[in-house]
């Protein structure tokens, strides 16, 4: 085994029971990648393989509403409890987000409800788009003002992005459209006021935030247009700046001195991405971080699991 101590915030899990429900629909594939082969003992074979104590496990994209409310509540059970039953396992290798089955905010809230005071989960994984709509939209008032109460830690994941009026590219959506869906969710959430309105929630971004540190400027500029401004009140650089960052698919210098102009050390977390990123991915990110010369050995040990387990205290060996 690795002698490193990672924490892996952006992990996922596919249940048996969750691919047959979309099979039986025909959905085999997402994105234009069909859903990768995964067990629990594939991703601690993984774990093992590179170091990584403890992974905080997320359903991915295309989550669970597919236009039939009642059908996204039943997938985000079974997918909850499948996620209660894997962090019980193995020690404490596994933490994991509750899934909510947005658009439907009622049910959202009592499946949050469930998934956090009954089955213990951790946190709450949230796609960066449902249907037609952006997190932060006002339809979604209401679960972020219980998430903001609960102090929740929320991680955000893109999917492909809303909109059929928008030009489509003869390419793989997470080339390029995985991190516009974050970002867009990001501005969304700033100038909607959410992020004002709901400054306890301990939002984690995945992909370093998609396009954010690198358009922290252009973003910025919105603080200065009428409509828009009294949403931001402390300036955009203070709330992008109290977000986490994940390095799933991002630690290369480029991306990783963008992440830095926006956001100290303590607030940028370890993710693979696996099994939708392949192991290799996992070792390019470890080698990334350690290569890239822009962090000490305090602040890479930071990253790697210090970060996390702030985040995620119950992760703690004991």
């Amino acid at each position: 085994m690795s002698p490193e101590n990672l924490i892996d915030v952006h992990h996922h899990f596919l249940p048996r029971e969750y691919l047959s429900t979309l099979g039986k629909m025909g959905i085999t594939e997402f994105a234009g990648r069909p859903f990768p082969a995964w067990t629990p003992e594939d991703s601690l074979t993984l774990m093992d393989r590179h170091g990584i104590r403890a992974a905080v496990a997320s359903l991915s994209c295309p989550g669970v509403y597919f236009g039939d409310l009642g059908l996204a509540r039943d997938l985000a059970r079974m997918c909850n409890e499948y996620a209660a039953e894997l962090s019980g396992e193995k020690g404490r290798r596994w933490g994991a987000f509750a899934t909510v089955p947005l658009p439907d905010v009622d049910a959202a809230l009592a499946e949050l409800g469930y998934a956090l005071d009954t089955l213990k989960l951790d946190g709450v994984a949230l796609p960066a788009s449902v249907g037609d709509r952006y997190l932060g939209d006002p339809a979604f008032d209401g679960l972020f003002d219980e998430l903001n109460r609960r102090k929740a830690a929320v991680f955000v994941h893109p999917g492909v992005p809303p909109g059929s009026d928008v030009p489509r590219l003869d390419l793989p959506h997470f080339l390029v459209e995985f991190v516009f869906d974050t970002t867009r969710a990001v501005a969304n959430l700033l100038f909607s006021g959410t992020l004002q309105r709901c400054p306890d929630i301990r939002f984690i971004l995945a992909h370093a935030g998609g396009t954010v540190p690198f358009l922290l400027f252009r973003l910025s500029l919105g603080q200065f247009l009428p409509g828009l401004q009294e949403k931001v009140p402390e300036g955009v650089a203070s709330y992008l700046g109290r977000l986490y960052y994940d390095t799933a698919l991002s630690a290369s210098p480029t991306a990783l001195r963008s992440l830095q102009e926006l956001v100290d050390c303590s607030h940028i977390v370890f993710g693979s991405d696996y099994p939708f990123a392949p192991e290799a991915a996992a070792a390019i990110t470890i080698k990334g971080l350690e290569d890239y010369g822009g962090f000490d050995e305090q602040e890479i040990g930071a990253i790697k699991s210090g970060n996390a387990l702030s985040l995620f205290p119950c992760l703690r060996e004991t």
